[in-house]
């Protein structure tokens, strides 16, 4: 007996799997309709509620309804049923450029091809205040004509997500190909970071590998920091040349996108792209009502899609997640927060001036942030300092006035899962010793019974600076 096609929401046949992660599923679908090929990316609702990435599912939609480029893959709709999220795609037969790479290295005609399209498409983004912040080789596809289209908004930011300072402060990416300012950690120009990581990508391509690579992480950082690679004898000399003004440590030095796209090397074969301005109303990506999308019920998947179209929106740089904690939301902490920010690989001495001193402190708990904030309120109640609480930051105001002014302290809470938290305390004013007396005498005795070590042991230890 022939197998029924499964049928997604009266809409689209679905076929083979295409790839999956922890939380999400891309299937190859066909339009029922017009009998076109699409990718479709199956969310499971409550597994990412649980890990707070419902901003994180917002901000992509949001993203890819900005952007309409050849190069870019194309979001046809958003559709959602009662336990799942559809995101309906432009599918890309021709699979990751990574794959490409896999086989060897690329000619250099063919490499700044591909850099031209990237280069593009990533214009074109910054231009609607979109910034990628994860470019790599495998978030790169190449259709089945061979061109390159960009993928995975999943860690991207809009303009507006920049703070006062008027740039991005989220760490994020793949450390390999992150700028240097990202690792940093101090606030970055979203579009020259961009940049960088497609300065690594060229390298790549050409060369096989990467040009920061190092067993030791904390050697793999400092040569990104300082920009440290050698090139191999293949590469010519114009490229070397394009490569030392993209891979520029100093952001305010690296070559812009601007001057890039008028520069000889990059120009040679260029075939130029129609840019398709945004979609006019009432053409808008059917993208759903994701807040009813994102309900959680315990009912059968029954079909349902939500065709109207839902606002623009605005998320935060580092977005908030679900829990709601005495007016305090933990921020998420993605991997490489954990990897820069863990015991032997913090590199923050990297980017301070030999005379600055930083006094601060980060330690891990096992606990829900219930139980966080109470400990913590405690601690500071002991020695009468005023709480204040807002976006995951508890900031402590001394009652008394020190040899040094009142002292303040901000302690921040980092959600690494929904049970394991990390917190980050820095003395923002006042006396060092006092802040030294208070962690001392008063945060270590209250935490004691519910700390965990980086090491991953789950024993009473005492907290170390």
């Amino acid at each position: 007996m022939e197998k029924q096609p499964i049928i997604l929401l009266d809409k689209y046949e679905l076929g083979q799997l295409l790839g999956q992660g922890t939380f999400a599923k891309v299937y190859h679908g066909r339009n029922i309709k017009t009998g076109q090929s699409v990718a479709i990316k199956m969310i499971h609702k409550e597994k990412v509620m649980r890990i707070g990435m419902m901003d994180q599912i917002k901000r992509e939609i949001s993203v890819m309804k900005r952007i309409k480029h050849p190069n870019v893959v194309e979001l046809y709709e958003v559709m959602a049923s009662k336990t799942k999220i559809y995101f309906v795609m432009e599918y890309i037969k021709g699979g990751e450029l990574f794959n490409k790479v896999a086989k060897g290295k690329l000619s250099e005609e063919v490499a700044r091809k591909y850099f031209q399209q990237l280069i593009g498409a990533i214009d074109f983004c910054h231009s609607r205040g979109v910034y990628h912040r994860d470019l790599k080789p495998e978030n790169l596809l190449v259709d089945e004509d061979g061109n390159l289209k960009v993928s995975d908004f999943g860690l991207s930011a809009l303009s507006e997500s920049r703070k006062q300072d008027g740039l991005l402060h989220t760490t994020c990416g793949t450390p390999a190909y992150v700028a240097p300012e990202v690792i940093c950690r101090k606030g970055y120009d979203g579009a020259k970071a961009d940049l960088w990581s497609c300065g690594v990508v060229l390298y790549v391509l050409i060369a096989g590998y990467l040009p920061f690579h190092h067993s030791n992480i904390m050697e793999m950082y400092r040569k990104i920091r300082r920009a440290e690679f050698k090139f191999p004898s293949w590469f010519s000399v114009d490229v070397r040349k394009v490569l030392l003004r993209i891979l520029d440590p100093k952001p305010n030095h690296r070559i812009t996108v601007e001057k890039l796209m008028v520069h000889p090397w990059f120009t040679q074969g260029l075939k130029l792209v129609e840019y398709i301005e945004p979609q006019e109303e009432g053409t808008e990506v059917e993208t759903g009502d994701v807040q009813a999308a994102f309900a959680i019920t315990t009912e059968d998947d029954q079909p349902e899609i939500n065709k109207d179209n839902i606002p623009e929106m605005k998320t935060e740089d580092n977005p908030e997640t679900r829990m709601v904690v005495h007016s305090v939301k933990p921020t998420s902490l993605n991997a490489f927060d954990i990897i820069s920010l863990s015991q032997g690989f913090n590199l923050s001495g990297m980017f301070q001036k030999e005379n600055e001193q930083k006094s601060e402190v980060r330690f891990t708990i096992a606990r829900s942030p219930n139980t966080i904030v109470a400990k913590l309120e405690n601690a500071a109640k002991m020695e009468s300092f005023e709480v204040t609480k807002k976006n995951g930051l508890l900031s402590f105001l001394g009652s008394k006035e020190g040899r040094k002014g009142h002292l303040s302290i901000d302690a921040e809470i980092f959600e690494v899962t929904p049970s394991f938290h990390m917190i980050e305390m820095k003395k923002r004013a006042g006396d060092t010793l006092e802040y030294q007396k208070f962690y001392n005498d008063d945060l270590r005795p209250s935490l004691k019974d519910i700390i965990w070590t980086w090491e991953g042991k789950a024993q009473q230890k005492q907290l170390t600076p």
